[in-house]
C-alpha cells in the first residue's frame, strides 16, 4: 500500500466533522515535526500505576508529547470496543503515532498516522458499533471514531474535551461508542486541545505525538 501523507487536501474518512480547506491555490499544509521526537520514558508514572492498582477494570497509560493520560477501559459496557482497543495496544500499534485532528471545543483524535503524516493501516477488521450502552460522550471519555457506516470503527479513537451528548447513540439516531474514562491526565487533555492548528482546519501546526500506549495493570 502506498503511504499517504497528511495534508488539508487529504480525505479523512473517520473524522467526526469535515476537514476545512482553502482555495485551489492554497499550498498543502503539513504539521511541523515535534521538537521532542523521542519518548522521555518508557514507563508509566508512579502516579499512573497507583491509579491503575486501585481499579478492577483494564487500565492503559498513554504518553503524549504533552504528558501522560491514564485511561480505565469499561469492558462491562463496551466489551467489543474495549477488547479491540486492547488488541491494538498489545500490538503496539499506537506507539509513535499522531494526534492528527484537534478541535478545542469538541474532541481530539488519533490512531491513523505516524509522524510525517504517514498513513498507518489498521491491523484488525472493523468492529460492531456499541453506542447504545450506559456510557456517554462526556468530558474525559475516550470513544471510537468511525466512518459513515455504523460498524466501521477499527483503530482510530478520540477524546471528548467537553460533554458531547450529541455524539451519544439513541434508538432514533446512532452515535459513537465510548469505552474508557480518563482517570488521570485531564490537564494534559486541556493542553492538547489548545494546540495551535492551521486556520480553518483541525490540523496541528506542530505534530502532537503519542509516544506509546501500554497496559498499566
Amino acid at each position: 500500500m502506498n503511504a499517504l501523507r497528511l495534508s488539508t487536501a487529504a480525505l479523512f474518512p473517520f473524522l467526526l466533522v469535515a476537514c476545512g480547506g482553502g482555495g485551489d491555490a492554497a499550498p498543502p499544509l503539513a504539521s511541523a515535526p515535534n521538537p521532542l521526537p523521542n519518548a522521555p520514558t518508557q514507563l508509566c508514572s508512579t502516579a499512573g500505576l497507583a491509579e491503575a492498582a486501585m481499579r478492577t477494570q483494564p487500565v492503559v497509560c498513554m504518553l503524549t508529547s504533552r504528558g501522560e493520560i491514564v485511561i480505565e477501559l469499561q469492558p462491562q459496557d463496551a466489551p467489543i470496543t474495549s477488547t479491540n482497543f486492547l488488541r491494538y495496544v498489545d500490538a503496539q500499534f499506537y506507539n509513535n503515532t499522531l494526534i492528527h485532528h484537534i478541535e478545542s471545543d469538541f474532541v481530539f483524535q488519533g490512531g491513523r498516522y505516524s509522524p510525517g503524516g504517514i498513513y498507518k493501516p489498521p491491523l484488525f477488521p472493523n468492529i460492531r458499533l456499541e453506542d447504545l450502552s450506559t456510557l456517554t460522550n462526556a468530558r474525559g471519555m475516550v470513544s471510537m471514531a468511525r466512518g459513515d457506516a455504523y460498524d466501521s470503527a477499527n483503530a482510530q479513537w478520540f477524546v471528548n474535551v467537553r460533554n458531547n451528548p450529541g455524539l451519544d447513540g439513541t434508538r432514533a439516531q446512532r452515535g459513537y461508542a465510548p469505552f474508557g474514562w480518563i482517570i488521570s491526565g485531564l490537564p494534559v487533555v486541556d493542553a492538547i486541545k489548545v494546540e495551535p492548528v492551521y486556520p480553518g482546519t483541525s490540523l496541528p501546526r506542530t505534530e502532537v505525538l503519542v509516544y506509546w500506549v501500554k497496559r498499566a495493570n
